[in-house]
């Protein structure tokens, strides 16, 4: 396995921006792992001792309702960090953090990483802030793409968005997880897939969509995709 203090750069954006020093001061903390689908890596109102920082796999962030049922309000990938409330002193996660898409990444225990007497603590929270507005612009955004968009918008949205922090056109995902992710039935999940499929959007089979055509597909989404990808490359995290 390699070393993380020899792996540079990092592909998480986040990470990769911390100055070179602090990298080297936290390098012996940061703990590789390969992370599972479905894996659960902070409980709704669980303290947020340990952030995580993907490299290519996705985070949910899901709203568990009353009857069993989950909702997603945003995705968290190469472009940012799981554990939001230990860097704003909140303590407990509002949300669940739920890893969708399988693969690499690091953890490391906040005190550690947020330790005051670092040298550069302000250049930290500041690049790991912008990281903080970009994902409430995307959740703003995915709040509002729920109540107004078709599913298929929605769809063709998610998986551009996966696209961009994945960098692969294969998403390895099951139609019965997506629909959890989507907030609907399965069969119309797959409905609508079928409809992407048809024109040549994108192929899929048991467990796997894969994307035939990006600029096609950036059509078929909704305008939600464009305004939080735009801000996203506007603080540098995609």
């Amino acid at each position: 396995m390699i070393s993380p203090s020899v792996r540079d750069p990092y592909k998480n954006r986040v990470l990769a921006s911390f100055p070179l020093d602090e990298i080297a001061r936290i390098a012996p903390h940061l703990l590789p792992l390969t992370f599972k689908s479905g894996q659960i890596l902070h409980e709704a109102g669980q303290v947020v001792e340990t952030i995580y920082f993907p490299e290519d796999a996705i985070c949910s962030l899901v709203t568990p309702l009353k009857d069993g049922s989950m909702l997603e309000a945003g995705i968290i990938g190469r472009d940012g960090f799981v554990g939001t409330a230990a860097l704003l002193g909140t303590g407990h996660s509002l949300l669940q953090s739920m890893i969708q898409l399988p693969g690499r990444g690091f953890s490391i225990p906040a005190k550690v990483l947020l330790d005051p007497s670092s040298p550069y603590p302000e250049k930290v929270r500041r690049s790991m802030n912008r990281s903080v507005h970009a994902l409430l612009a995307q959740t703003a955004q995915t709040a509002a793409c729920n109540r107004v968009h078709g599913l298929e918008e929605r769809l063709a949205r998610w998986l551009l968005m996966c696209h961009d922090r994945k960098q692969s056109d294969e998403v390895h995902i099951t139609h019965e997880f997506l629909a959890v992710m989507l907030g609907t039935g399965r069969t119309t999940v797959t409905q609508t897939a079928n409809l992407l499929r048809s024109v040549g959007l994108i192929e899929h089979s048991r467990g796997r969509l894969t994307i035939k055509d990006r600029q096609a597909l950036e059509g078929a989404a909704c305008e939600c995709y464009t305004v939080v990808h735009r801000e996203y490359v506007r603080l540098g995290l995609l």
